[in-house]
């Protein structure tokens, strides 16, 4: 039923979440991180000077975020696949590869409503510990270079919340300004499920030992895992634009850029073309749980089990 698809694909989104959230922040603050202006050489060096800068909850600013709107993102994805892979499908026959396609491209497709806001208010979160830590170090730089025995101190950071910068975009911008990125989040997230959906169907296909009988758990959790992370370093050039162009703040000589195509150029000249891989391990890493986790628990039906359980509860 379509509740239990919801709760199932929230439940997945949750649980995933809270388990690599440390790991997608150093994706965003490493694929941020322009020539000249690099705070981090690699996901273990930011992680490691997060928490000494931040604290240990540092690795998980935005996590509320992403925890709010984890559950109907999943759950429109999933739901999303499963409704058009019926509807695809004819007199239940087996879905041809490119259906496979057009079922993850619709899924894709619907789940950027609430995927782009949410990715937008994230990586201002973020990312905003690499801009403060940038500051600091050149207001440090400046202190010791001057033989001015006044110096000025420098800013202590104000932390902003999710409310907060929603209000102001809202203000600022209207509904738009919370969309800022939505073509590059579609760039990325419609191939992605294109990728990924018909890739961990067949996969999982392999584990069933009878077609009517749903395969191991831990056939869809590896499923999930290889079709996951092979999905995301494929579009990860996508994903660093995206996060480029929804970054309001930049750090200390950092590029701005006006949309999807000035993003690229930029990128391919000034930083070369391997700049558009950075964060790609840290993205598979993120990614391959997440969705493992969720197939299992998307698979094993939890919430069916919850909403059998209501009537019994009541009678």
């Amino acid at each position: 039923s379509l509740p239990a698809k919801l709760i199932n694909g929230g439940i997945a989104g949750l649980i995933g979440v809270t388990c690599v959230f440390p790991i997608d922040l150093a994706k965003t603050r490493l694929q941020n991180q322009q020539n000249g202006q690099r705070m981090y050489t690699s996901m273990s060096d930011c992680l490691i000077k997060t928490i000494r800068s931040e604290g240990y909850f540092g690795m998980y600013r935005g996590a509320a975020v992403n925890l709010t709107l984890v559950t109907p993102e999943k759950a429109i994805k999933l739901a999303a696949n499963d409704f058009f892979r019926h509807h695809l499908s004819k007199d239940g026959k087996k879905l041809t590869l490119l259906r496979e396609m057009l079922a993850g491209c619709g899924a894709g497709t619907c789940q950027v409503i609430v995927t782009t806001p949410m990715e937008m208010l994230k990586i201002q979160l973020q990312d905003a510990g690499r801009i403060a830590a940038q500051k600091k170090l050149m207001a440090a730089k400046a202190q010791l270079s001057s033989s001015a025995a006044g110096a000025a101190e420098p800013a202590v950071e104000t932390r902003t919340t999710a409310t907060q910068i929603t209000r102001e975009l809202l203000r600022s911008k209207g509904i738009a300004g919370l969309y800022k990125g939505l073509g590059a989040t579609l760039l990325r997230d419609v191939p992605f499920s294109i990728v990924y959906f018909p890739l961990f169907a067949n996969l999982n296909k392999l584990g069933q030992k009878d077609p009517n009988v749903k395969a191991p758990f831990y056939v869809s959790f590896l499923s999930g895992c290889v079709a996951g992370s092979t999905a995301a370093v494929a579009v990860n050039p996508c994903d660093v634009i995206k996060t480029r162009l929804q970054s309001l703040q930049r750090g200390v000589n950092e590029d701005t850029y006006s949309g999807i195509l000035d993003c690229t150029k930029k990128i391919w000249q000034k930083e070369g073309p391997m700049a558009f891989l950075k964060g790609a391990y840290c993205r598979a890493l993120v990614i391959a749980p997440l969705f493992g986790i969720a197939q299992v628990v998307y698979f094993i039906g939890i919430a069916e089990f919850l909403l059998d359980m209501l009537p019994k509860h009541r009678a």
